[in-house]
């Protein structure tokens, strides 16, 4: 689960991509490297990352919906 402040920083969608690719280059490094632990483990939080990122996350908040006074 994403705290507010983890939202807020992944807000721009340049910086989900970025980290999510960045874990997907990681998992691959390792299985490419002969480790399937750590592989296992960069797999995991890449598949984490499409999760919260992509299909759970909510790209406005209700205070983005607030008017200006």
């Amino acid at each position: 689960m994403l705290t507010e402040s983890d939202r807020a920083f992944f807000r721009p969608k340049w910086r989900r991509v970025a980290v999510t690719l960045f874990c997907g280059a990681w998992a691959i490094l390792e299985w490419v490297s002969n480790e399937p632990i750590w592989a296992t483990v960069a797999v995991g939080i890449t598949l984490y990352c499409l999760w919260n990122f992509f299909y759970k996350f909510e790209e406005s908040t209700d205070e983005d919906n607030t008017p200006v006074n």
